[in-house]
């Protein structure tokens, strides 16, 4: 196995390699196109970059129309969150956008596509703690992931095998009060984190964002919707585990 580690769109981004190609030529040419990906999304979805698309919309400077095509796709799987969401998750505050709720596991799952040119080889592609997997075949083993405990971060609350899905946590232990429910503006205190495993990280990635902005409701969100499994820690330590956790 060969570990890469590099810093993008503000946190680490960490990928794992085992099989024929781990730390040859074809190896870091793909880790080189994986940055590249994330680095251009950077450019392009930044709120903290003067210079990005998404700045600029929000100062006024350019319409929609005048960004790449990306721009309206995470938008419109922004818009399709808050529909579903019944509005706790929402791209759009006061006016202005800040897509980031679906940018990192849109970003990582489309640079992921890099990695699957690699053949005979597993991958684990992951941002800030949420990933996307794939094994080469059927005799590969499957990665295993860790939950972080959100009240004990030291230690582990589960360890989730995927084999090829994606696995995404949201939680306050980490980064602070940054989740907020969009219909009042507050941060929930009722959850501690969400896990979400799914075929897809971005879709892993909005469903735990939304599910801890729905606060009290988020569970109960989660359980209606399908091909969804993962494991919701309450603020007072209650673990309740939903859906299939293996894939």
């Amino acid at each position: 196995m060969k570990r890469y580690v590099e810093h993008v769109m503000g946190m680490p981004i960490s990928l794992a390699l085992r099989g024929r190609h781990t730390d040859d030529d074809r190896a870091v040419r793909a880790w080189s196109e994986v940055l590249d990906v994330l680095q251009t999304a950077d450019r392009v979805f930044s709120t903290y970059r003067a210079d990005s698309y998404v700045s600029r919309l929000n100062r006024g400077a350019l319409a929609l129309a005048d960004c790449p095509p990306e721009v309206a796709a995470v938008l419109a799987l922004g818009e399709q969150a808050r529909i579903e969401s019944g509005g706790a998750f929402d791209v759009r505050r006061d006016s202005r956008l800040d897509p980031s709720g679906v940018v990192k596991g849109w970003a990582v799952e489309r640079a992921a596509r890099k990695l699957a040119q690699l053949p005979a080889t597993d991958y684990c592609l992951g941002a800030g703690g949420d990933l996307t997997c794939r094994v080469s075949g059927p005799d590969s083993e499957a990665w295993r992931v860790g939950i972080e405990d959100p009240l004990a971060p030291d230690k582990l609350a589960a360890v989730v095998p995927i084999r090829n899905g994606a696995i995404a946590t949201s939680g306050l232990h980490r980064r602070g009060g940054h989740i907020t429910d969009a219909r009042t503006g507050v941060t929930p205190i009722v959850l501690a984190s969400v896990t979400v495993v799914h075929r897809s990280l971005t879709q892993a990635d909005i469903d735990a964002t939304a599910a801890f902005a729905l606060g009290a409701d988020g569970l109960d969100w989660l359980q209606s919707r399908p091909g969804r499994a993962g494991l919701v820690i309450l603020a007072d330590g209650t673990r309740e585990v939903f859906g299939n956790s293996t894939r």
